[in-house]
This record gives structure tokens, sequence and C-alpha cells, in this order.
């Protein structure tokens, strides 16, 4: 029992590790899977704490793995680890019936499951948490009391400053289809024999005052004593979808731009807001004052945004505004206003309103002569912060190890 133990502590540690750092990597990402649940359970006047739980339930995962894995706090992650099973082993089975939101987003968008695939593993991990559960009392600590929680507040502290760098700079890991190298007409393209959507079509005919449904098998081709009334199309499964999907430009005259932005052989910079009245207005008159040298110098720049045609007019000022879906704009870039630099339809570089490059580095651009693409200028803090807390873990986890064999 002791080994079936130790094993489950370690299948629940990395699971619960992996869980938390996936998520961390995407701050805005748990924030719009909150979002839905909110939306599904007609709870949306919680939605201002979207954020808030993306950042607490993702360091909280994050904690209880490392209680599992180097067993430090090991009585706190365990409680911590089982009630959260027994909040999400039920939710998740309501989500498998009803599917209000068709991923659950356990593990952010590094992974997708289906619902009954998320209830099965839940059920593992709630009987993995149970056992270990069981055996709590058999634990004991590795330093003194203190000192386990000083570290784990330490660590805490530090995997927040993560999720925060990941917030401001953008994710570390991008885990959606408009990556830096990706050539976004590559992605909408259907694969020729991929399975296409499946839908079942049903005819409502009435005659002598009385409706049936039939379908296209079985209806009332040949008898016109059987009168029309409607038809019902159904979608019975999903098939293959493109990486991006969804990728389409509109100016504000309804003009389709999207081929023509694609094919530009020049570069094209996108700076990209959801709703332009939710972004702050220094980093949007930052980004203004950028289109416009753009323009000077003959690079072309568009402003991507999901903003409502009346409260549009507010922020017309002469540049290329395009009205594109919100969500897509969610899925190309976790910031407002974020920017998106394209040549031959190939993303080149990617940025958050506090990352972008001063307008004059886009001299080298505009003249033609090739520059090396400046990314984002956060991959020092968050790549230490994350090492840091890793190597912390693989150290006091070969502590354990050392305890479990060699100390009786």
């Amino acid at each position: 029992m002791k080994i079936l133990r130790y094993s489950g502590r370690i299948i629940l540690g990395l699971v619960f590790i992996f869980s938390g750092i996936v998520k961390a990597v995407d701050p805005l990402g748990s924030a719009y899977k909150f979002h839905d649940y909110f939306v599904a359970f007609n709870m949306a006047w919680l939605d201002w704490l979207s954020l808030p739980l993306g950042i607490l339930l993702c360091t909280t995962e994050f904690i209880a793995g490392f209680a599992m894995i180097t067993g430090i706090r090991l009585k706190t992650g365990t409680w911590i680890i089982l009630l959260l099973m027994l909040v999400f082993t039920p939710l998740t089975f309501v989500l498998a019936l009803t599917n209000p939101v068709s991923d659950c987003g356990c593990f952010g968008d590094a992974v997708h499951l289906t619902n009954w695939q998320t209830f099965w593993k839940n059920v593992i991990m709630i009987i993995l948490a149970v056992i270990i559960f069981t055996g709590r009392k058999q634990v004991t600590n590795i330093f003194r009391s203190s000192s386990e929680w000083i570290i784990t507040g330490s660590l805490a502290i530090i995997f927040i400053l993560f999720c925060l760098g990941n917030l401001r700079f953008l994710p570390a890991i991008d885990f959606l289809p408009y990556k830096t190298g990706v050539k976004i007409a590559d992605q909408m393209v259907i694969p020729e024999g991929a399975e296409p959507d499946k839908y079942i079509s049903t005819f409502i005919y009435e005659k002598d005052g009385e409706q049936r449904e039939f379908t296209l098998e079985n209806y009332p081709a040949d008898d016109t004593s059987w009168l029309f009334v409607d038809q019902k199309t159904v979608l019975l499964k999903k098939g293959y979808q493109p990486p991006v999907h969804d990728f389409s430009l509109t100016d504000i005259n309804g003009v389709d731009l999207t081929n023509q932005i694609l094919a530009d052989d020049g570069y094209s910079l996108f700076m990209i807001s959801g709703k332009l009245n939710e972004a702050d207005s220094s980093h949007l008159s930052e980004g203004f004052d950028i289109g416009r040298y753009m323009n000077e110098t003959g690079i072309s720049f568009y402003i991507l945004t999901a903003t409502s045609s009346d409260d549009l007019q507010n922020y017309l000022n002469g540049l290329n505004f395009c009205t594109v879906d919100e969500i897509t704009l969610k899925t190309m870039i976790r910031a407002n206003p974020g920017y998106m630099l394209l040549k031959e339809g190939v993303i080149q570089g990617k940025w958050s309103w506090a990352t972008l490059p001063q307008k004059e580095w886009f001299i080298s651009l505009g003249s033609g002569k090739e520059s090396e693409i400046k990314n984002n200028a956060r991959a020092s803090f968050i790549v230490l912060t994350l090492s840091g807390s890793l190597l912390l873990i693989l150290l006091i986890f070969g502590i354990n190890i050392y305890k479990f064999f060699f100390i009786k």
C-alpha cells in the first residue's frame, strides 16, 4: 500500500503541476474559459472574477502538485486535491451530460479533451486522491513546519509572478494556431479526404390536419396529398476543422480584405484589440502613433477589432480599421492591444502593448533592409522564474526519494 500511495502521489503531482503550468502560461485563456462557464450557467455577473480565479486555480494546482511530488506540506496538498476533485468530478459529469462547454479547459489550450474524457480522468484521479488521503497521517515532515510554509509561500509568489509575466508579455509558450512562423493561409486549408460534418435532415409534412416527420429515405415525394410544412437539419458529428477557420478581415465599408492582406509580399502590422473601449487609452494612442508612422514608411498597418459599429465611430482617425470575429482576435493574441507582424501571410513576430519595439525600429523594415525580428523581451524573466521553480521541485524531490528508499 505504501508503494501504491507513493505512485499515486507521483501521478497526481505530475498531472497537477502540468495543469497548473499550462494554465499559468496563458492566464487570459484561463479567464476566457471561466467566462464561458459563467455564461453557460447563467452567472455572467461573476465575469469580473474570471482572471483572478484563473490565476488562483493554476497557482493552487501547481502548489498541490508540488506537495504531492516533494512531500512538503503533503497533508495540506492532499486536502486541496481531494476538495478540488470533489468539486470538479461531479461538475465534469454534468458537462458531459449537457455539453454547455465543449472543452473543460483543464489543460488550457495545450491538450484538448472531450467532456467525457475529462470526467473519466477525474474518476481515476479522485480514486488516487482518496487512497492518498487515507494514509495522510503516516506522513512525516521533510523540514520543520515553519520552513515548509516558507518554501510553499515563496513558490506560490514566484508562480504568481510567472502568471503576471505571461499576462503582461504574452504567453511564454504559444499553444494557439497563430504562432510565429506560421503561414495563416496554410492553417485554413481542409486536407483532401478529411471527414466532413455529418448532418441529418428531417422534413415535416401535413395531411388531413396531421403532421409527420420524414427523412430523405421515406418522405412522400410522389404523394401530392402531403403538404410540406418545414425542414430541420441537425449536426450529428463535427468533421475536421482546420486550425484557423474563422479568419476574415472586413474593412469599415464591408470590403473583404483577407486574401489581399495574406497575399501582400511586403510587411503588414496588425494592431489587435478585441474591444477598443476596454483597452487603456494611452496604449491605444501609442499604437495609433505607430500606425501613422508605418503608413508614412510604406508599411501596411491595420487595426483589427470587434468593437461595435457605434463605439467604433469614436476611434476612426484615418487609419485602416477591419472588423474581425472577437473569438478569432482572442485566439490571435492574448493582449489588448496586441501586435502581429506579417510578411507574405507568414507571422513574423508578436508583441503585447508592453513589448512593442519603438517606432524607429520599423525603419529597417520600411526601407527594405532586413533586420532580426525582435520578439518578446520577456524570455529571461519567464524562463528564470519557471526554471528556478522546477529546479527547487527536483531538488526536494531528490531528498524525498532518498528518504523513502534509504532512511527507515
